[in-house]
């Protein structure tokens, strides 16, 4: 079974962090954070994302849940989702920035590690809804 280790894009801020450091995730884990900013979730096959972190009780951003808008983006870090049809992101956004919807994304590998709630990211901010 998949697992996907997540940290919350909001607590980069709070401590400095930047998404290209290369031991985000070490940071992560060393910094005592609330299970909601960062963790790890067991991914059903076939199960997206998003649905794996609400069977765990979060509360994690959406909003139209058909890869139409920006709202559920993260960034990943490590491994890949792979997306149902998306119409919101760039070619460029995906293979590059390594974007993806967890509304419409499944583990394609047995460990990813994300950067959920990636809607605040400029360049995302006009596909909010």
């Amino acid at each position: 079974m998949p697992t996907v280790e997540y940290l919350n894009y909001e607590v980069l801020d709070d401590h400095g962090w930047e998404m290209d450091d290369d031991d985000l995730f070490e940071k992560a884990a060393d910094a005592d954070l609330e299970d909601v900013d960062y963790g790890s979730l067991e991914v059903n096959e076939g199960e997206y994302v998003l649905e794996a972190a609400e069977a765990q009780g979060y509360d994690w951003p959406f909003s139209c849940r058909a890869g139409a808008c920006a709202n559920c983006a993260a960034i990943v870090q490590e491994g890949d989702l792979d997306m149902d049809m998306q119409q919101i992101l760039s070619d460029e956004e995906v293979e590059e920035k390594d974007v993806r919807l967890t509304c419409i994304g499944s583990p394609a590998a047995d460990e990813v590690k994300l950067v959920y709630n990636a809607k605040h990211l400029d360049y995302l901010q006009n596909r909010v809804i």
